[in-house]
């Protein structure tokens, strides 16, 4: 799938069914978001799902813009229930993910981090050519053991030379500190941004249920 060239139907009554338009409870609102409150149900503040909607058109049009230009968007997700889906889509679109742990470092200490995605790419390389069966059965059994590791740690990145231009995260606050990151860089930021979120964190938000 060329991610430049997909067509997204962007539907509020499609939204609300899968129930993107739930909140949080009153009590969790982040003051910064009340413009984007429609009402309250049951003590649930629910999102206006039509400013969503302009709000997701702006996202997918800067995404393609970027990757127009060839520029990089990073995927992130690393909700358990999300992390198959997260890889699933980054791989049809041919982009790199994170649905693992955030590493600490990874934009804001990026040189530290290439070395050892390149360590990754070649002890594959090595094991993939053979290289490895001179090494003992112990040894073998242990250089395993490392690249199920690093593939935990770097599989969905193993691929970057640089600094991604933007990312896309599925939450705000499981994906804080790559946010964090992200600005301290100036990497631009599209997200999934809840009730109880501040929606300033990032660039491109799009409120909807995280």
């Amino acid at each position: 799938m060329d991610i430049k060239e997909t067509k997204f139907d962007i539907d509020a009554n499609e939204m609300m069914k899968v129930g993107a338009h739930l909140g949080h409870r009153i009590s969790k609102l982040h003051p910064k978001m009340k413009d984007y409150i429609f009402g309250v149900r049951n003590t649930i503040h629910i999102i206006d799902l039509e400013k969503t909607v302009v709000q997701f058109g702006k996202a997918l049009e800067f995404i393609k813009e970027l990757t127009k230009k060839g520029g990089i968007l990073l995927l992130i997700g690393t909700k358990t229930p999300l992390k198959d889906l997260v890889k699933e889509i980054a791989d049809d679109c041919g982009i790199p993910y994170v649905n693992e742990r955030w590493l600490g470092g990874t934009f804001t200490n990026f040189k530290v981090i290439l070395e050892r995605i390149k360590y990754f790419r070649e002890l594959e390389r090595k094991k993939k050519e053979g290289e490895l069966e001179k090494y003992t059965k112990k040894e073998r059994v242990q250089l395993d053991k490392e690249l199920k590791n690093l593939e935990v740690k770097f599989g969905g990145i193993k691929n970057l030379e640089k600094i991604p231009e933007a990312v896309f995260a599925c939450d705000v606050k499981n994906n804080i500190l790559a946010i964090k990151e992200a600005r301290a860089k100036g990497v631009k930021i599209i997200a999934i941004v809840d009730t109880n979120v501040d929606p300033n964190l990032v660039d491109y938000p799009v409120c909807a249920n995280d």
